[in-house]
């Protein structure tokens, strides 16, 4: 029986309120390298809040179908990451592997059950493609790119190819953009300067958000 969109939803809200506060947590315990570190209720709030949005957002794209466990485990992995990046400049790999392992193999499943081949293929390219050029431009310009983005844009390749090649030209420009954006408004403010490092992961994460709310919901396979 085929769950409706606002149950589906419903329950992705559900799953996210439940989570936040760990994934909160273990955010904060990577950036630290601490264990024992905790957050404060503030930014608790706000990672949950996040979680929800994405995860209603994914169910909405998504729908209920294999896809969406991969889908959802990028978009909670994605709060982790953007929250340690933001703090200590990493992106670790202990969150991104295993968020490309299970995607992928959430969009076999996918097409498996639903015929969705073409679309796993092409994830699969968009992966290869997008983290093949971020690992070339990091070869280049080690200090504009780190290995973390470049594994980042790997994951956000898979994610955004399974959805169209379209989708992921729109999420890396997008990245660039609100990162772009983002040092203009430091450097006017005074809160960066010119040679200081800036998280890179955050905005790349935005752009494919930005990327897949543009899209709409789904129809693969």
């Amino acid at each position: 029986m085929e769950l409706s969109p606002i149950v589906l939803i419903a329950g992705a809200v559900l799953v996210a309120v439940v989570l936040g506060p760990w994934l909160t947590r273990v955010a904060a315990r990577l950036a630290a390298r601490d264990d024992t570190a905790g957050a404060a209720p503030v930014r608790t709030a706000v990672v949950t809040l996040l979680l929800v949005l994405l995860l209603a957002g994914a169910a909405a794209l998504v729908g209920a179908r294999p896809a969406l466990v991969g889908i959802g485990w990028v978009a909670a992995a994605a709060v982790v990451l953007g929250a340690v990046d933001l703090a200590s400049h990493r992106l670790p790999d202990r969150v991104t592997y295993p968020a490309a392992v299970v995607c992928a193999a959430a969009l076999t499943a996918d097409a498996a059950v639903l015929g969705s081949w073409d679309a796993l293929v092409r994830a699969l390219l968009a992966a290869d493609v997008s983290g093949g050029v971020a690992a070339l431009a990091w070869l280049v310009v080690p200090a504009g790119l780190g290995l973390g983005d470049v594994k980042l844009l790997a994951l956000l390749g898979l994610v955004l190819g399974w959805v169209g090649w379209g989708a992921l030209l729109a999420g890396i420009f997008l990245g660039l953009v609100v990162g772009s954006l983002v040092s203009v408004v430091l450097l006017l403010t005074r809160r960066a300067g010119w040679r200081t490092a800036l998280p890179f992961g955050p905005p790349l994460l935005t752009g494919a958000v930005l990327a897949l709310a543009l899209q709409g919901p789904a129809s693969l396979g």
